[in-house]
């Protein structure tokens, strides 16, 4: 079995989680007591097995109403547990061993009897977590590694991410409706258990609503009388949780109230287009004078705070505007009250995302300058004339389907309510190209990470296309296991759990009588992110223009440069450096880094659908791994050098784009959508300059959305406001910037981060 360390990260975690309010004894007693049902149900199906262990967890893990909260919902999780996500708590039935070792160093305090209790659950665990089991099965000791190890040029984890729920169905039917529903099917199947256990989630959800009702009337009757506005907020949101005990929502209330509970069951860290779910009740409620605009506000406050405070760095997606919505109307009146808690609340999460089409009105337009130009970071622009036939093709749907996608996470696609879309596989496409032209040896390690493949020798290539040819075949070759880890995480996923709550809100789970892994959704779908794309072209089109087109320098020069971090290697390093370089609105390079693009993009789909995937899209992503990669890949043709941050998704790399915004822009938007579930594009301006020419930088905006540009976000900071904040952090804790699929206060984020974010083009007076 390969080794691997299980206490090791799992995901990007900036944002500090807020600390559990239960006892340190309770919590490991509510850890025994779940362990102690799964050893129980064991030899049951996965479905019982998984219903039962949801009973132990809820409606028990639920926090107190906090005094800001207008609706009810807050969970406390243990390092023991289940859910979809490493973002909280972690995947099917999990263990966060590295968080169950901290609550072992912090109970044993109380006494080494407490330590030993802890210690049994780490033994049973390390053969029963999910994500262990899977990474048990598929890593490799040179190929594949564990998510995330960057010693590796591929990581890969078992994980649901970027689920996006059926909400309409929820709020049309409320909980009874849905237990009607699942009834008349176990009727005509009393021997399926998949009913039977969806039945008994709906349960649960009636079992917290009554937990948090009395919550909300115990806090309200320690209240003082004189305190009359908040005692009617938690009459108000005991009221609603009684009534969806029984009924439907109808009030904008209830509806709010019902979503968010059952996105937090169903452990869902992305809400969808909440515009479209919600405007019908919100309208209604305006329209009739039960609710006024203020009041709305508020909600909508309330609800950025609670998602804020999931703290899950890279999600939290609330989606308006766009194409595909049933009441556009009403959704629109959401969008504009959601546009002014964005404009005033600058909170890292939720990711507000906005799509775009060619009839925005022009208020909403106007509402995107004002927030971005105050630093929201937010909205997130995405471009419906461009994306819906993009998804179209990538995901093999027709134009009306494809109208449902909706991004996640780091910028990833998925259809709600429909299909998964999880990135379970990471790709280094730099990684890859030095240890291809090392002889399949990292450069970084001496270790051989090329299997049973035998790269050519660089010393016997005459021709750039025979030396693009042999990167080609090392990218067929880690292509190849990208699409069986992805498709194995999804088998291994499926013999443990059924994620119940998930499948009760995703077509066809219900019809086929399958949870959502198991053949019940409608489409399987999944995706690839990749990195270091840019600097991997750059180092490709350095290479055709300095050995084969100028013949300044061999392969095996180059080589031994990079080899040295180039030492002694300095005009080589230069004249790599002052190449040509993507992000100038160049056609060659930029057809270079688009050669690139298409073959990996491409060769990913086509191995998905062989495995019987519905797609499997490379997403050119970034979170802080292009940070974190690049520091333990090598040197690099394009000037790069060891240990550098690489270049961030679609981005140029830091400072090589020179002829400023638009011609960056024109770069960007070069690239065909059809081929991927979306791609990281991040601009940065000045504030004064961004204030003086707001109006030509919106026309900026939308000629490069015309051109064929999918996505954009925007930051507007100063220079000299991210350099202080590294030296004072405790005077800037309220900047907020993009990182690129996910924003992050700065000064939270690792100095690496901070100083690659820095490294980025900042666009003003002298680039127009």
């Amino acid at each position: 079995m390969v080794r691997f360390d299980i206490e090791g990260s799992q995901n990007v975690e900036v944002s500090k989680k807020i600390k559990c309010e239960k006892s340190l004894i309770w919590q490991l007693e509510r850890m025994e007591q779940y362990t102690d049902t799964h050893k129980a149900n064991l030899n049951r199906s996965k479905e019982r097995r998984e219903v039962e262990c949801l009973k132990v967890i809820f409606p028990a893990l639920f926090r107190s109403i906090e005094e800001q909260d207008l609706i009810a919902g807050r969970l406390d999780f243990l390092p023991i547990g289940f859910g979809t996500v490493t973002s909280i708590g972690g995947v099917g039935h999990y263990c966060v061993f590295n968080k169950l070792r901290a609550f072992q160093r912090e109970i044993e305090k109380e006494g080494k009897e407490y330590s030993d209790r802890v210690e049994e659950l780490y033994r049973y665990w390390e053969n029963q977590d999910l994500k262990v089991l899977y990474c048990k099965e598929i890593l490799t000791e040179t190929t594949i590694g564990r998510f995330i190890d960057v010693e590796y040029p591929m990581i890969a984890t078992a994980r649901l991410s970027g689920m996006m729920l059926d909400y309409h169905l929820l709020l049309e039917l409320g909980i009874p409706g849905l237990k009607e529903r699942i009834q008349k099917k176990i009727n005509a199947d009393p021997e399926n258990e998949f009913y039977q256990t969806c039945l008994e989630c709906l349960e649960i959800v009636t079992e917290s609503a009554e937990a948090l009702k009395n919550r909300a009337l115990q806090q309200m009757e320690q209240l003082p009388e004189t305190n009359q506005k908040r005692r009617q907020e938690l009459q108000r949101i005991a009221d609603g949780l009684e009534y969806l005990k029984d009924h439907k929502p109808v009030t904008f209330h209830q509806a709010l109230q019902l979503l968010w509970l059952y996105a937090l069951l169903a452990g869902v860290i992305n809400y969808g287009r909440l515009d479209d779910f919600l405007g019908p009740y919100l309208a209604a409620d305006l329209e009739a004078g039960r609710l006024s605009e203020e009041e709305a506000y508020r909600y909508l406050k309330s609800l950025w705070t609670m998602i804020e405070n999931r703290r899950t760095t890279v999600n939290g997606r609330v989606i308006v505007g766009g194409k595909g919505r049933r009441y556009p109307k009403e959704a629109d009146q959401f969008m504009r009250i959601a546009m002014k808690v964005c404009k005033n609340v600058k909170y890292v999460e939720p990711q507000f995302t906005l799509r775009l089409e060619k009839d925005t009105p022009e208020d909403v337009w106007e509402d995107v300058m004002e927030a971005l130009g105050k630093g929201a970071t937010y909205p997130t622009l995405y471009n419906d004339e461009v994306n819906i036939p993009a998804v179209s093709y990538g995901m093999r749907v027709d134009e009306e389907t494809a109208k449902r996608y909706v991004p996640f996470g780091c910028t990833e696609f998925v259809i709600w309510g429909q299909s998964t879309g999880t990135p379970n596989i990471c790709i280094n496409l730099l990684k890859i190209l030095t240890i291809y032209m090392n002889q399949g040896i990292d450069p970084m390690d001496g270790q051989f990470k090329l299997g049973e493949l035998k790269p050519k020798k660089l010393e016997g290539i005459k021709s750039f296309e025979d030396f693009f040819a042999g990167y080609k075949e090392v990218l067929d070759y880690y292509m190849d296991l990208a699409a069986e880890a992805q498709f194995q995480s999804y088998r291994i996923m499926n013999e443990h759990v059924s994620f119940l709550f998930t499948s009760i809100l995703m077509d066809d789970c219900l019809e086929r009588g399958k949870a959502l892994l198991d053949g019940g959704v409608r489409y399987l779908g999944g995706t690839c992110e990749t990195y270091g794309n840019i600097n991997t072209s750059d180092s490709l089109w350095a290479i055709k223009k300095l050995v084969f087109e100028e013949k300044k320098y061999t392969l095996t020069e180059m080589e031994q440069a990079v080899l040295k971090n180039f030492e002694g290697c300095e005009k080589l390093r230069k004249d790599c450096l002052d190449c040509e370089k993507y992000g100038n609105d160049l056609d060659n390079v930029d057809a270079m880094a688009n050669e690139v693009y298409e073959y990996v993009a491409k060769g990913i789909r086509d191995r998905g659908i062989e495995k019987g995937m519905q797609y499997f899209l490379i997403v050119i992503s970034n979170n802080s791994l292009n940070t974190e990669w690049g520091i333990r890949t090598a040197a690099s043709p394009d000037g790069r050098t060891a240990g550098m941050y690489m270049n961030p998704a679609n981005n140029p790399q830091g400072g090589a784009d020179r002829n400023g915004p638009t011609a960056m822009l024109n770069s960007l938007a070069k690239f065909n959508p059809k081929y991927h579930a979306g791609s990281v594009q991040n601009i940065k301006f000045s504030r004064s300059f961004f204030k003086k020419n707001k109006e030509l930088i919106r026309a900026m905006f939308q000629t490069y959305f015309e051109k064929g540009g999918c996505h954009l976000m925007v930051t507007v900071v100063d220079k000299g406001e991210l350099e202080d904040a590294m030296i004072h952090p405790e005077a800037h804790r309220d900047l907020i910037v993009r990182v690129a699929g996910y924003s992050a206060v700065f000064v939270d984020l690792d100095r690496s981060v901070q100083e690659e974010l820095l490294s980025r083009s900042l666009h003003g007076e002298e680039d127009m």
